[in-house]
């Protein structure tokens, strides 16, 4: 199976061309549009199998499947966390998608986002395999010597419940060394970081592969590369 997380940077009806040329199994894109809401025919007939969620219609958090595959809503309390939609694919394992956001929170911004999920879920995530993967906004270079809920804490956590990075475990790079970034800031290339990530459980990294797209296909449309997995069987 191939699942493709990717941060569209918005209007993702004028890019199905260029996202579709992956060939996946599962879509998870953020910042994309709410298919329900919007006028784009093409779009809402692509979108037949989806879950989404967001505050505005033009910019949320999506999962779009073939139409063969069981995606199930998981409900779990979000507690106006943003953004987390996890559901159950062909009842085999938990898939949790993320866009991590500031969320008018004064202290818990960004990857403290998904450390206080972490608190609430995380045992959840640790029965059965599961996949955690999306646009988190956070890496290891700016942990807060002081802080409890930096990137490198949140590594820590998904590491106790069996979930680690597959791009990490691929490359053999450490989290804040990573050579090959998933985002532009600007869309220039003088300024990358990797900030999206995929994390398997132990068993399911052993049969998967992935690799990040290249700005020179991906710039255009984005200043978010992205990210590609394959889960073995």
């Amino acid at each position: 199976m191939k699942i493709v997380s990717w941060n569209c940077n918005g209007a993702l009806r004028k890019k199905l061309h260029q996202l579709l040329k992956l060939e996946a199994d599962i879509y998870v894109v953020q910042e994309c549009e709410d298919p329900s809401q919007c006028k784009d025919f093409q779009y809402r007939d692509w979108a037949e199998n989806y879950l989404w969620i967001g505050n505005s219609k033009n910019k949320g958090l999506g999962v779009f499947c073939k139409r063969d595959i069981s995606l199930v809503p998981l409900e779990w309390e979000a507690d106006r966390l943003e953004y987390f939609l996890p559901c159950k694919v062909n009842d085999k394992f938990t898939l949790l998608a993320v866009w991590t956001r500031e969320a008018n929170s004064p202290t818990f911004r960004y990857i403290g986002q998904l450390w206080k999920y972490l608190q609430k879920h995380k045992e959840r995530l640790a029965t059965g395999d599961s996949v955690v993967c999306g646009d988190l906004n956070s890496n290891a270079c700016w942990d807060v010597w002081d802080r409890w809920w930096n990137h490198s804490d949140v590594i820590r956590e998904l590491g106790q419940i069996g979930l680690a990075s597959l791009y990490h475990q691929q490359t053999g790079e450490e989290q804040g060394q990573e050579l090959q970034p998933t985002f532009y800031m600007y869309r220039k290339q003088e300024r990358p970081y990797h900030i999206d990530y995929a994390f398997l459980s132990d068993a399911m990294r052993a049969s998967s592969s992935m690799f990040v797209g290249k700005p020179d296909e991906w710039l255009e449309f984005s200043d978010h590369m992205p990210v590609t997995f394959t889960i073995g069987d």
